[in-house]
This record gives C-alpha cells, sequence and structure tokens, in this order.
C-alpha cells in the first residue's frame, strides 16, 4: 500500500464525482528526499483530494523551471525565488512566486578536517570547487566581502555538480560549494575515503532569503486562481506529513521513483526539513511569504547584478494571499 493510502482515500471520497484537473509540476532539479512533499501530495491522494492530477517532471535548473511554466509548457514550477528575481530584472518573466518552500538559505561549504577550515574566514588561499551551475555563485564573493575576505585570494574551480564531492574525497580541492540537502550523498562518498565531512552553512555568515519556491505563470494565475490555491493548500498538507514522518515520506518518493537509494533519500529528506521549518516559518506561518525576506532575498540579487534596490520592486514577483 503506498504512502498514506487510507487517508488519501478517505480524502478522495470528497471529490470523486468531479473530473480531475490535469496538471504539470516542473521541479528546477532532479526527484529526491528534498521534493519529497510534491511526491506525499501524490501518492497520498492530496493532490486528488483538491481535483488535481498531477505529473512532476524532473528539471534542469531554476531558470528552466521558470521558462517552462513562463511559456506554458508546465502549470507550476520549483525553483530559487532568487532565479526568479533576476529574470524578472533581465526580462521581465510574466511568472509569480505563489508559495515560499526553503525559507532559509540552503548554501554551504563543504569541506574536511584535514582542509583547516573551520570557519568561512579560513578559505583564504584555499582551492574551492563549485558547480558552474548552482546558484550559490551569486551571493559567494559578496558572502565573503561582508566577512572581510577577498574572494579574489580563494581559489575557485568549477567542475560537474557530480564530480565536486569526489574531488574533495581525493583532495583534489580543500572545500566544495553545495546545498546543505547534499549532506547525506557527500557524507557517503567521504566516508569510502574515510574522511569525515564539516559543513559550513552560509545562513550562519549572515545569508538570508527565500530559495525554493513554487511558481506559476501570470495567465495561470489570472485564469486558474482556485486551482493553484488548491494545488498550494495540498503541498502544505503534505509538507506537515513529510515533517511528522521522514521515513514514510522518502517511501512516497521511492514510490514514483523506485531507482533511487532509500536510505539516502531519507537521509535527504532529513537534511532538508530544516529549510522548510525554522524561525522564519514559526513568525510567518507555512508557506506564506514575508515582505521583509523578499525585499533581502532581492537585495542579494541587486549586488549580484550590479543594479540599485529600487530598480524593481521585488513584491511584484509574489502573491502573498495565495496560501493565506
Amino acid at each position: 500500500m503506498s504512502v498514506g493510502l487510507a487517508i488519501g482515500m478517505a480524502l478522495v471520497s470528497g471529490t470523486a464525482g468531479l473530473a480531475a484537473d490535469k496538471v504539470t509540476m516542473q521541479f528546477g532539479w532532479v526527484p529526491g528526499g528534498d521534493r519529497a512533499a510534491y511526491y506525499i501530495a501524490k501518492e497520498a491522494g492530496l493532490f486528488a483530494a483538491e481535483g488535481l492530477d498531477v505529473q512532476l517532471l524532473a528539471g534542469k535548473g531554476s531558470n528552466d523551471a521558470i521558462t517552462k511554466v513562463a511559456t506554458g509548457v508546465a502549470d507550476f514550477a520549483e525553483g530559487g525565488l532568487d532565479a526568479l528575481l533576476r529574470a524578472k530584472l533581465q526580462n521581465n518573466v510574466p511568472v509569480t512566486a505563489v508559495m515560499p518552500v526553503y525559507t532559509k538559505a540552503p548554501d554551504a561549504l563543504v569541506t574536511t578536517p584535514a582542509s583547516g577550515i573551520k570557519s568561512l574566514k579560513d578559505v583564504t588561499g584555499k582551492k574551492v570547487a563549485t558547480s558552474p551551475f548552482t546558484s550559490s555563485n551569486g551571493p559567494w564573493p559578496f558572502l565573503l566581502q561582508s566577512i572581510g575576505v577577498d574572494p579574489d585570494k580563494v581559489q575557485l574551480i568549477k567542475a560537474d555538480p557530480n564530480a565536486l564531492a569526489p574531488m574533495l574525497a581525493t583532495g583534489q580541492v580543500d572545500a566544495i560549494i553545495q546545498y546543505v540537502t547534499n549532506a547525506p550523498a557527500t557524507t557517503a562518498i567521504l566516508k569510502e575515503a574515510k574522511k569525515d565531512m564539516v559543513m559550513l552553512p552560509w545562513a550562519e555568515y549572515g545569508l538570508a532569503g527565500y530559495s525554493s519556491s513554487v511558481f506559476v505563470s501570470n495567465a495561470t494565475l489570472a485564469n486558474k486562481r482556485d486551482m493553484v490555491v488548491r494545488f498550494t493548500r495540498a503541498l502544505k498538507k503534505a509538507e506537515l506529513m513529510m515533517q511528522a514522518d521522514p521515513e514514510k515520506a522518502a517511501a512516497a518518493v521511492k514510490a514514483s521513483v523506485p531507482e533511487i537509494d532509500l536510505a539516502i533519500t531519507a537521509a535527504l529528506v532529513k537534511a532538508t526539513l530544516p529549510l522548510m521549518f525554522n524561525d522564519q516559518t514559526k513568525k510567518d506561518g507555512l508557506g506564506v511569504f514575508s515582505p521583509d525576506l523578499v525585499k533581502t532575498t532581492w537585495e542579494w540579487v541587486a549586488k549580484q547584478e550590479k543594479v540599485p534596490v529600487d530598480k524593481i520592486d521585488p513584491m511584484s514577483v509574489v502573491d502573498m494571499k495565495i496560501t493565506q
């Protein structure tokens, strides 16, 4: 029996007589425990209870997800709010964020005890590898400057994201830039090399802002607002289920993606939860945008793009009323 089947059957009974809306959800990256809430909503019948037949699609980055929802290829998309703000600045994309998922910055520097890096202030003269595609590359130099480190004195190497952990394990680099959600897989690779992992989350050094969020096109928001409300309502219920039982959350992902490793997926669920449930979430409510944090997210993007903070109104990129 799939995860939450009994709950799902009871929920679906209330909408049994209605034809479900077929919708597509475009991820910003590949399936995994960090996106377990979407799979729970599908497996436990939460989407079905809202009259939604949802197809979940693997992605190739936030920008690709934004493009697909903007052009109508997908109904919903998931990606970093910083990426949407940048796309709004550069191309005025007709896309709106309707629900935050990560209310805490996921970026981190990952290293080992042998590197001598005990804090971000220790990276001067070190060799750091990063993916050329990660959004973490944007705030990196500004974060270092904010703590008194000259980013030009750090050797930054661009490498395939799948090569980062092996490069750290074999000593080719002193540290790598990853999301904290990569910790379970990276830990496993380092363990094979008999090395321990040291993680330095950037949120502890001043990086703040929304990351993963749910996007829709402006046309969808205008013409199918009720569908958007139903989608986000189901997703919020699924997030609470993910928090309550990470093991079942991982099982929901594996039910749809059988090739994944269940243990690593469960560990990934647990590593993701602090990004979703934290002091910011307690303050504002689950799935609710805070104007102050939206503005903070934009301020980091404005620095990266070298534009004045009044270049755009960041609040024009979010809808505050969908999940309230």
